[in-house]
């Protein structure tokens, strides 16, 4: 019978557009960008306002001198949690911020009652490896730094992506292991594309589902990377799946939709993980898309996963 779409995904993907229709080809940035913040515009207008969330915009300095631009969300009654969560963006490394995510981070603030720090950080092509992961890096510095302004904990930091994003909160988990910085409480990682080497096609995959198609991908792991790519030699930083060693990483919550070219990557990761002995909670969604919070935010089975990862956040 085959992997089918939830009824409500399977709707709103039909009203985005024609199904298995060929997107931009392979290494076309320009198209996916305008494609995706197109889309993710109509989604931001969709959403309702939140009320009672503040931001506050930060500017900070980056090792090679450029500017950093972080946006910090807490309760406006200013009641502390004493825990915060470091949020990196999706987009495939090659999309910036998009208006969408002013919206989620009041969101999950609200909904979890736990401070967001939305990280701008530079994408690829423009800006390629080490660039976002160690913009995400400095971030996560500043949080840690600034901790006592902030009334944040530093033994309930968290850090959580989604996409390009969940790389990058893996990436950053691991140079904090590393380089013995900032301990993390949690990572967060959403259908995250952790490994350079899934370039497909998997037989099980109906490529008309493929909100995230192979192509797109490539095009993603390509900028990020070079020219060079594909090769063997990449940085587990980059890719973190490719990280020899999972030890002494925080305790780890990844979902993943099955309809989802991510998903062998991201059950395989948290194998890993579970082996080296970290606290893993793992959720494969029947009938899920990739980005399927994003396509269907109101959907019955959306709003499931997110009480899921609040659940998590409320753990903190």
């Amino acid at each position: 019978m085959g992997l089918r779409m939830d009824p409500e995904l399977l709707a709103a993907l039909m009203r985005s557009g024609p199904m298995g229709e060929p997107g931009p080809a392979v290494g076309d940035v320009e198209s996916r960008r305008k494609n995706l913040t197109a889309g993710m515009a109509g989604v931001a207008a969709s959403r309702e306002p939140v009320p009672g969330i503040e931001r506050t915009d930060v500017s900070i300095a980056t090792a090679d001198g450029a500017e950093l631009r972080l946006a910090v969300y807490s309760s406006a009654m200013g009641d502390a949690p004493g825990s915060a969560v470091l949020y990196l963006h999706g987009g495939g490394f090659i999309v910036p911020l998009l208006p969408i995510y002013d919206g989620l981070m009041r969101t999950y603030t609200k909904r979890a009652g736990v401070p967001m720090v939305l990280v701008d950080y530079r994408v690829a092509p423009e800006y390629p490896h080490p660039i976002p992961v160690e913009d995400c890096y400095t971030a996560l510095c500043w949080l840690a730094d600034n901790s006592s302004e902030l009334g944040v904990d530093l033994q309930r930091i968290a850090v959580m992506g989604e996409s390009a994003g969940g790389g990058l909160a893996a990436g950053v988990a691991l140079l904090a292991r590393d380089r013995g910085g900032p301990a993390l409480a949690q990572q967060l990682l959403i259908y995250a594309m952790l490994d350079d080497r899934t370039t497909g096609p998997d037989p099980q995959l109906p490529p008309e589902y493929l909100v995230f198609s192979y192509d797109d991908n490539r095009t993603g792991w390509a900028a990020l990377l070079g020219a060079q790519w594909p090769r063997d030699d990449v940085s587990p930083y980059a890719a973190p799946g490719r990280a020899p060693d999972l030890s002494g990483l925080p305790a780890t919550y990844i979902d993943v939709g099955d309809l989802d070219i991510l998903r062998d990557e991201s059950i395989a990761y948290a194998r890993r993980l579970m082996a080296a002995g970290i606290p893993t909670e793992l959720h494969v969604i029947p009938g899920l898309p990739h980005g399927f919070d994003m396509l269907a935010p109101d959907a019955v089975v959306t709003q499931r996963v997110i009480e899921t990862r609040l659940r998590r956040l409320k753990l903190l």
